[in-house]
């Protein structure tokens, strides 16, 4: 379809935002909707009313209030005796934009300015009007009026008359979704609901708009849970066709299990454990995902499922994201392991080649029962023997065809994927519907919740002051840069400064240590073997120390520049403290915050419940962030949105299942397949393995 006004330079801006054809375009919701019904004379504005009124820009001037606070005033005239003034905090950038004798229609709530008696509106919509014929301009004034996202120098205003141009010329659309379905929820039809998702009709409830729960909205948004629910169950249901192993719950391996155990396991890890004994018993793969929040055990449950594996004549692999992670692993297995009998070995890209060499050789012949690594694990010349159970940790930090490439070196091998990064319910259906959950939601005994602290960064001395108590008592301590505007080099340089400063300024008399992910793997291994033993009592780290660390001894996590840092990698990096039997403490140092970071120093400080951590992240985030959309295989919604819609996609689950149970006559239940494989199959290609 062509559309008039998208020429070259326009198309190149649309693609730049992802618009690559009239269908990405009908998609492209609008943000916000505004009420331009109510549009007036400049002589007819009530103080305390929202009005629209057309004018031009008579004056324009730029005034200093104090340091740093620019404001910016335009003067409106019509032709009438009243004139309406705007007012923009920091809003120098507007004197290239309202020029005087600029044309706009600006829209705001109109105040009385009680000091000069003159008409003022702060802060206001506006847009330039252009000598459009009358057709055009009724587009953008007298009704509802959408307002879309900007994609380069296509502004709101154009893409919305572009839209208008699509929604004029649409043709009939045959409606993909199952006709049974949008009469039961009473659905407008598919065209009818891309008109009136950027054009309202006329009497629409404004709130409902912007809640998103118009009828054209409700149908959009469920229709996008609906494909995507349909997908996952049937790949859900395509695994479960699949022959798999099924391993014999013996009395050997009970043994085995007890033998291993270090301590008596939680109510919480007994349950996960039966669920994915289950799983390991039965004849099809296992595709499982443990969710627990730091410090809740989940590592020792995926250990049990491997003496399962094991004890079976099958061998393990355990996949991590990081060197600091794998290690941590290794050594976790290797101590539980010894004792029976079992061979673990630990592959990173640091180990010399003649290293690997070496043990590659002891897992291809079957010689090491677990096989622990990166991404070194996934190289082509890895060959298992036997492969019988992938277990896979902060998944999220994988590519799909890297978790797919793990599976491969087995046949139909059982999957347990894990994260520490508790994952909202709503997340989680969509993200992993195709898996089964288990959450273990209990701590270990005798762990105290960690009490959280936020100090601005000019009391920085209290919190050395408190350091150094802690520290006097036995305890040790982490301190923590961040990745700054991603420059690894910047966060090293700061770490590197600030452990220069506290090993010779403030705490002279203690040994201090380095971590950052740039050293060497020997030096990184040496820096956390000093901590963990004990003599070095402080460790200043960059991010590298997320995950995996475990000194039951610290019991204080600083973090500088707190406000830099994501709410999921704050709740990580405080999970490092709190492991041991005396209380914890993380304080989170901060300097100049915006509202969105306030907010998240406040989550922190109020909870400690990682599910409530994730929700509020996705909230303040986005989903699209929450993982980083490639990296987790979350289908890039267009119009629904995670933390608002969750209750319609609880609806489309729910439709979806009956549907696929029951189509009511098998020609719709083709044409829904069909369509899933022309429309959508990239999308769930995706969401494959976890």
């Amino acid at each position: 379809m062509y559309v008039k006004g998208v020429g070259p330079a326009r198309a190149a801006m649309l693609e730049a935002k992802g618009l690559s054809t009239v269908e990405d375009l009908l998609a492209y919701a609008p943000f916000r909707y505004e009420d331009r019904t109510n549009v007036k004379p400049l002589a007819q504005l009530a103080p305390g009313e929202m009005a629209t009124t057309i004018a031009e820009v008579a004056s324009v001037k730029s005034s200093q209030l104090r340091r740093r606070t620019a404001l910016f005033e335009a003067r409106f005239q019509d032709g009438s005796r009243v004139g309406l003034v705007g007012k923009w905090f920091h809003g120098d950038y507007l004197k290239t934009v309202l020029a005087p004798g600029t044309r706009v229609a600006v829209y705001g709530k109109i105040e009385l300015d009680s000091y000069t008696g003159e008409l003022t509106v702060l802060h206001p919509e506006f847009e330039i009007l252009s000598a459009d014929d009358e057709g055009e301009a009724a587009i953008h004034l007298g009704r509802i009026v959408p307002i879309h996202e900007a994609a380069g120098k296509i502004t709101p205003r154009v893409m919305r008359t572009l839209l208008w141009r699509i929604c004029e010329g649409l043709p009939a659309l045959e409606d993909p979704l199952p006709e049974s379905i949008r009469r039961e929820l009473g659905l407008p039809d598919y065209g009818t609901a891309f008109r009136e998702l950027h054009f309202p009709k006329a009497g629409e409830d404004l709130r409902q708009l912007n809640a998103f729960r118009s009828g054209a909205q409700f149908r959009l948004i469920f229709e996008e849970f609906f494909w995507l629910q349909c997908g996952l169950q049937l790949r859900r249901s395509k695994v479960r066709l699949q022959a798999g192993i099924a391993f014999g719950l013996t009395e050997r391996v009970r043994e085995q299990i007890k033998a291993m155990l270090p301590f008596k396991p939680t109510g919480a890890q007994k349950r996960v454990l039966g669920e994915i004994a289950r799983d390991m018993a039965a004849p099809h793969p296992m595709n499982r995902l443990l969710q627990g929040d730091v410090g809740s055990g989940k590592t020792l449950v995926a250990a049990e499922a491997a003496i399962i594996a094991i004890e079976n004549g099958y061998q393990a692999a355990v996949l991590a994201p990081t060197e600091i992670l794998a290690a941590q692993h290794y050594l976790y297995f290797k101590n539980l392991f010894h004792k029976l009998g079992y061979v673990a070995v630990l592959l990173t890209g640091s180990s010399s080649a003649r290293e690997k060499g070496k043990l590659k050789e002891l897992v291809a012949r079957g010689l090491a029962q677990i096989a622990i690594g990166t991404h070194a694990l996934l190289e082509e010349d890895v060959a298992f023997q036997r492969l019988g159970l992938a277990i896979i940790d902060e998944q999220h930090r994988f590519g799909v065809m890297q978790r797919l490439r793990l599976m491969e070196k087995g046949i139909t091998p059982d999957i347990l994927v894990m994260t520490a990064t508790p994952i909202p319910r709503t997340l989680s259906l969509t993200l992993y519907g195709d898996l089964d959950v288990s959450v273990i939601d209990e701590m270990p005994p005798g762990r105290k919740p960690v009490l959280t602290r936020h100090v601005s960064e000019d009391r920085i001395e209290m919190v050395w002051t408190f350091v150094k108590k802690e520290i006097e008592q036995g305890r040790q301590a982490y301190v923590v840069y961040p990745v700054i505007e991603e420059s690894e080099t910047a966060a090293l340089k700061a770490a590197e400064k600030m452990y220069r400063h506290l090993k010779e300024v403030v705490f002279p008399d203690l040994r201090i240590g380095l971590l950052h992910g740039r050293m060497p793997a020997d030096d990184k291994e040496e820096a956390m073997a000093g901590f963990k033993r004990g003599d070095v009592r402080i460790l200043v780290s960059t991010t590298v120390i997320e995950v995996g660390v475990d000194v039951p001894n610290a019991s204080v996590m600083v973090i500088e520049q707190a406000e830099r840092f994501g709410l999921a990698q704050l709740h990580q990096l405080r999970g490092r403290v709190g492991r041991g039997a005396a209380q914890s403490h993380c304080v989170l140092v901060t300097g100049r915050m915006n509202d969105t970071s306030r907010e998240r120093i406040r989550t922190m400080v109020d909870s400690n419940d990682g599910f409530h951590i994730a929700e509020m992240d996705m909230k303040l985030r986005g989903p699209g962030e929450f993982f980083g959309t490639k990296q987790s295989g979350l289908p890039a919604l267009r119009i629904a949105n995670l933390p608002r819609d969750t209750e319609i996609l609880n609806v489309a689950r729910e439709r979806a299942v009956a549907f696929l149970e029951n189509p009511g006559n098998e020609r719709e239940k083709e044409r829904v397949l069909g369509y899933l494989r022309d429309h959508w199959q990239k999308r769930y290609g995706l969401a494959r393995v976890g």
